[in-house]
């Protein structure tokens, strides 16, 4: 009985775009060849959380597949020995699971708040002129 699973695959992003390409069409086939591929997301690249082998970017792609054991024995076995995968992880969904995301919101840039909300206070601060320099 095949189900539905999900592949989330960070690919080496420093790699060559052909590297990166054929990579994904390997893992592609790796599935097809077992089992069905029912849909496929590039996340595009992103910042990692924590360097993994000194790269602090990854390629993000997602693969949602139908499959059973033999295919993931193959494809955990494959993808740990991998050139150019940095992590994966596959996940057995459960049936009527949603649907997947067109991909994660971009991050926004941090807003340089101090702690205690004084962000208006330090403007309004710069912008006064400097009351040393003013003349007596």
């Amino acid at each position: 009985m095949a189900r539905l699973y999900d592949l989330m695959l960070l690919v080496d992003s420093t790699a060559p775009e052909e590297r990166q390409l054929a990579l994904l069409d390997e893992v592609e086939s790796m599935v097809s060849s077992g089992g069905t591929v029912t849909s496929k997301h590039d996340w595009g690249t992103r910042k990692i959380t924590f360097e993994i082998d000194h790269r602090p970017e990854a390629a993000y792609h997602l693969y949602q597949f139908e499959g059973d054991n033999p295919l993931l024995e193959r494809l955990n076995h494959s993808l740990r020995i991998m050139d150019g995968v940095l992590r994966f992880r596959i996940i057995r969904q459960r049936s009527g699971s949603p649907p997947v995301p067109p991909g994660p919101e971009p991050v926004r840039a941090a807003r340089s708040e101090e702690p205690d909300g004084r962000v208006a206070a330090r403007a309004a601060a710069d912008a006064a002129p400097d009351l040393a320099e003013a003349p007596e």
